[in-house]
């Protein structure tokens, strides 16, 4: 039976919060197209055993977030731009106080509204609704011993959660197996339990959501379950009162006044904006594009830090065991030392172990209008290379795992088993093998 629990554990803990992008999702045929490439890469891959499991685990997910970076970027890159040249004059997005509104160009270059430049100023920021329950002694048991429910309704569905009060316990012991309770049940509400001044012990329900429909009183509800015993234990939690209800954003967009759910939202399908806070002195953030050469730097070095950020990973694991003898350092150093004297002429600076530097003067130089035309070719060579040798380790990452080969297949007489050769491509790795 595979054992994916701690694979899973570290993939939360390490890369869950990341910010998604719309090139995270695909249409059918590209889901396809890698599915294909999975067959076509397990197809002969021989049975061997891994030595390092832990280790091994932590290494593919590594190598698949990585290669997913670079991919991200090269596909952010290859947008409808026209000639290779324009992909790397891709627009850049600047905030003049990102402290206050960050902002990302999320756009691919054909958009028909040609606002290049705005203002915002930030009155509210969208909350979400919060229930702060009751103070309860932290080492008394207010509570009759015996069980418990109630409904948590979120949106137009409700979730029931029954609980045990045992002799014994505490309310601190209650609220904190509630609050678990409602964490492990990933309803999109974080539960905490605080303590005042006085020592005393009450449980918070936070929605990740904010905002506020028109319609909607509230963003989730609880009620006790009709038995008498559960709603007097409501009464003593007092969960089920709204202490700050949820807010929209209010703002101000080139003086006219604004709202949304949420802090994050997007301006003519071009600008994705972030409200971090309200101006301040109501002095408006001005939102517009980085200069032609500045977002030429910004688009390259996106590309380098994704590369080296694969290369990092292959330098940490190196020594570590699970890390076949460097291969994937070798594997996609190659593809920078190889062009070493050509990258360098335009900026690209390549170290021995294949990590890049960019050097702006040298770019500069580069990108002067006699030489576009060959600088962004050898970038979009570059760009290229580094795409491709990013797919291939998406869909295999145990090509890099020390392993011992068992037994080879007999080529062209066995039959595709695209989830049982390279065990990671479907995300599973067995603890036995």
């Amino acid at each position: 039976m595979a054992k994916i629990d701690s694979a899973y554990n570290y993939y939360l803990m390490t890369y869950a919060d990341q910010k998604a992008t719309r090139y995270d999702s695909h249409k059918k045929s590209d889901l396809r197209k890698i599915y294909n490439s999975i067959v076509k890469s397990n197809k002969d891959s021989p049975l061997y055993k891994i030595s390092d499991i832990e280790s091994a685990k932590r290494y593919a997910i590594d190598i698949k977030e990585k290669t997913k970076s670079i991919q991200n970027v090269v596909a952010s890159l290859s947008d409808n731009y026209g000639e290779f040249s324009d992909s790397f004059q891709k627009k850049v997005a600047v905030s003049s106080d990102e402290d206050t509104v960050s902002v990302d160009y999320v756009g691919d270059g054909t958009e028909k509204n040609q606002t290049n430049r705005f203002e915002i100023q930030v009155n509210q920021l969208a909350s979400p609704q919060v229930n702060t329950g009751n103070y309860l002694k932290a080492n008394a048991l207010s509570f009759i011993p015996g069980s418990y429910s109630f409904d948590l309704n979120v949106g137009s569905s409700a979730y029931e959660f029954q609980y045990n009060i045992g002799v014994g316990e505490s309310n601190n012991d209650v609220l904190n197996k509630l609050s678990r309770l409602v964490n492990g049940s990933n309803l999109g509400i974080d539960a905490a339990v605080l303590t005042n001044e006085k020592g005393e012990v009450a449980l918070s329900l936070t929605s990740h959501q904010t905002g506020r429909g028109e319609n909607e009183a509230a963003l989730f509800s609880i009620n006790p379950s009709s038995d008498s015993n559960s709603m007097s234990a409501m009464d003593l939690l007092g969960i089920n009162n709204i202490t700050t209800p949820s807010a929209n954003s209010d703002f101000l967009l080139n003086g006219i006044q604004q709202s949304s759910l949420s802090n994050t939202f997007t301006v003519n399908n071009a600008f994705e904006l972030t409200l971090q806070k309200p101006t301040e002195n109501n002095a408006p953030v001005t939102i517009g594009f980085k200069a032609s050469a500045d977002a030429v730097a910004d688009n390259i070095q996106k590309l380098v830090d994704a590369y080296n950020g694969l290369l990092q990973v292959a330098e940490e694991y190196k020594d570590s065991g699970s890390g076949n003898g460097g291969r994937l350092l070798n594997d996609i150093g190659a593809v920078a030392r190889n062009r070493c004297e050509s990258l360098k002429e335009i900026g690209l600076i390549v170290a021995d172990n294949g990590f890049i530097t960019l050097d702006s003067e040298i770019l500069s130089e580069a990108i002067a209008p006699e030489r576009t035309e060959d600088t962004f070719q050898r970038l979009s060579e570059f760009k290229d290379a580094i795409g491709q040798k990013a797919d291939n380790a998406s869909v295999n990452p145990m090509k890099y795992v020390d392993k011992v080969v068992v037994e080879y297949k007999n080529p062209g007489h066995n039959f595709a088993a695209p989830y049982m050769s390279s065990i990671y491509s479907g995300m599973m790795l067995d603890s036995y093998i």
